[in-house]
Parts: C-alpha cells; sequence; structure tokens
C-alpha cells in the first residue's frame, strides 16, 4: 500500500472512531438489510407510535447514508438543503440505509420542497423500486448550517404534517460547518409529539450552543418536539461504495483548510457570544440597583446564563484549536522543504502542541 492510500485509509479509520462506526456482525446483517414488504405492511396496520408518542427511541444510520448526508449538507455552503431517508422500521428503531438529495431552493434559515422535489422524489422511488431496493421513505433531513442541530417552527410545522400523512416519519438535523470544525458530524433526530400533547417534565437534556437570534424560536418549540438516540453501523455490503465516497471527501477535507472554511462560522460565533455577554452584563447591572428586589432563583438564572456564554466560549476555542493543529500537521506533511530535518519538523509540532495546550488551558474544553 502507497503512503497515499495509507493515508486515505488512516484518514477514514478515524472519522468512523470519531463518529462511533461500529461494524455490524453477521447475525445483524439480515435484520438490517433484508426488506420484508409484508412485515413492513403488518407494522404499518398496527400503528404502535399512535399508542404511544415516544414509541420510538432509537436510529440506526448505516455509514454510507451519514457520509451522503455530511457531504450533501457541506455542498450547500450557508444555504440549507434538504433529502430525504430510505430505510425500514424495527421494533422502535429506525434503520436507515441510504439517503438521496432533493432538488430544492433554500436560504440561510428555510428550506422548502416545491412540487418539482416531490416529483423528483416519485421518480427517483419507481426507478428504486424496478432495480430492486424497496426500501421506504423513512424520514427528511436538512441542514442547519452554524446553528445546531435542533427543530425551528417551521421544521416542527413540517414535520408534523409528515408525521401525519406519511407515518412513520423522521426528521434529522446536520449541521455542516460544526461538524468542519469538530471534525465528528453534527446530527440530530426527532419527532414531533401529536397535537395537544403535554409532555412530562424531563431534566435538562445534553448541552448545545444556540445563537442568541435563534434562542427565542428555540425557546418557544423546544417542548414540542423529543430527540433520539443515534448510532453508526457499516458491513461489507456498502463498503465499496462507502470507499468511493470517501475518496471525493478526503481529497475535499484535505485540499481545505478548517479555519478559512470556517472563518465566517468563527467570527459569527464571537459576534454571538459578545451579545449574549452583553445581555447578562445588562441583567446584572439592572438586579444590582434593584438590588433589595432581587430574590435568589433570579440570581440563579443569571449565573445560568453566564455559565453557558463560559461554555459556547470553551467549544469555540476548542474546535479554533483543532483547526490550527490539523493545518500544522498538513504543513509539516505536504509543504516541508526539501531537505528539512526531521528534529526541525518534530520541533515545529511540538511547538504547535505547547501552542495548542496554552491556548485550551484558559478555560475547560468539551467534546462533541
Amino acid at each position: 500500500m502507497s503512503r497515499a492510500e495509507n493515508a486515505i485509509s488512516n484518514a477514514q479509520a478515524r472519522w468512523e472512531l470519531e463518529n462511533d462506526v461500529l461494524a455490524a456482525g453477521p447475525s445483524d446483517l439480515d435484520s438490517l438489510y433484508s426488506f420484508d414488504a409484508e412485515e413492513q405492511k403488518a407494522i404499518q396496520a398496527s400503528k404502535p407510535w399512535a399508542r404511544d408518542p415516544h414509541y420510538f427511541k432509537r436510529v440506526r444510520i448505516s455509514a454510507l447514508a451519514l457520509l451522503k448526508m455530511a457531504m450533501h449538507a457541506k455542498s450547500g455552503g450557508n444555504i440549507e438543503v434538504m433529502g430525504v431517508m430510505q430505510g425500514k422500521i424495527q421494533g422502535n428503531e429506525f434503520i436507515v440505509i441510504d439517503t438521496f438529495a432533493l432538488p430544492v431552493e433554500g436560504t440561510e434559515t428555510r428550506v422548502n420542497a416545491q412540487a418539482e422535489a416531490y416529483e423528483y422524489m416519485v421518480d427517483f422511488l419507481e426507478t428504486n423500486k424496478a432495480s430492486g431496493r424497496l426500501e421506504n421513505i423513512v424520514g427528511w433531513y436538512h441542514s442547519h448550517p452554524g446553528y445546531g442541530c435542533w427543530l425551528s417552527g417551521i421544521d416542527v410545522g413540517t414535520q408534523s404534517t409528515n408525521q401525519k400523512y406519511q407515518e412513520p416519519f423522521l426528521a434529522i438535523v446536520v449541521d455542516p460547518h460544526r461538524t468542519v470544525a469538530a471534525g465528528k458530524v453534527e446530527i440530530g433526530a426527532f419527532r414531533t409529539f401529536p397535537e395537544g400533547y403535554k409532555p412530562p417534565e424531563e431534566g435538562p437534556g445534553e448541552y448545545q450552543t444556540i445563537p442568541l437570534d435563534k434562542i427565542e424560536d428555540f425557546g418557544v418549540h423546544c417542548k414540542e418536539y423529543y430527540s433520539l438516540d443515534i448510532s453508526f453501523f457499516k458491513s461489507s455490503l456498502d463498503s465499496h461504495l462507502l470507499d468511493l465516497l470517501w475518496n471525493k471527501y478526503w481529497v475535499n477535507a484535505l485540499s481545505s483548510n478548517p479555519l478559512l472554511n470556517t472563518r465566517d462560522l468563527f467570527a459569527g460565533q464571537l459576534a454571538d457570544i459578545g451579545k449574549k455577554l452583553e445581555a447578562v452584563e445588562s441583567q446584572v447591572s439592572s438586579s444590582g440597583r434593584l438590588g433589595r428586589f432581587m430574590t435568589g432563583p433570579s440570581s440563579k438564572k443569571e449565573d445560568g446564563k453566564l455559565e453557558a456564554v463560559v461554555r459556547d466560549t470553551a467549544r469555540v476555542a476548542a474546535e479554533q484549536i483543532k483547526g490550527l493543529s490539523t493545518q500544522v500537521i498538513k504543513e509539516l506533511l505536504f509543504n516541508r522543504r526539501c531537505g528539512c530535518s526531521g528534529q526541525h519538523a518534530a520541533g515545529a509540532a511540538s511547538g504547535a502542541a505547547a501552542a495548542a495546550a496554552g491556548g485550551g488551558g484558559a478555560m475547560p474544553m468539551e467534546s462533541g
């Protein structure tokens, strides 16, 4: 194996490790990839999800489908893109085998499927079934460039309509900018509750960074849906297609600078952190003037907002350090001048590592 092939193989293995992609065992292959039309019809007829709004608990996504969604989302840049997912239902799990993009017109804040997209989807499915691919459409995915994985008010309306007329149906959101910054696919899977349903009170979920101008939209609708656990799998059945796609993904990743690709995201994140700090400062100043009227819970709320700003800042710092480290490694591997000694390269690498460690020591670092 050549040095280039070895580098590509190592990069793919690292990507699979970062995203916890597990190889499907021989006993799983039949359950994951076989499609029993009669079994799926029986599930459709029984409708267990109608009796339990939390019926679906997990999503299992093939590595091929994950990579296709990540590449499609990245290709849209700052514009939202949309696609649909093919697969089946297995117990209380969605099994996503493949995805395909839809030709839709999106903006930086929303994406809507027009009549042409639905015609394309119908034609694509008919062609698939004619070629022996019998999987149903089990959901849709779209991108949130730079503002995290959650459902906006428009997304909640779209998903609710899909669940009303196309059950069982799943919504997935991918953030391509944070995927590039973190090196791990930023993804979330969701289902909405039936109209009028009041979910039980739950403890705080996993923390995520929401831009200040999106917080209101997030807060208004966050109780109207719930998230599902996601896991990823791969098998020898789709390894060839995965290798072909990875070669394209690897070239794009190798030739790109993560710091340059995410500079708009970084600038927006810094501006957002500044606005959040100003909001906290304003509230603290107001509470200082009204000190004797302040209650304990209000003070704790302000502390919580300041803590959230600190966590957002730590995440941005971690992403920048990772991007810088990646560029230093690329520089050492591909742009080193002839005759440069290994000692010089090692010294540069050590210096970069020390700088990264020093930059990250100011505050706690978060992964994911």
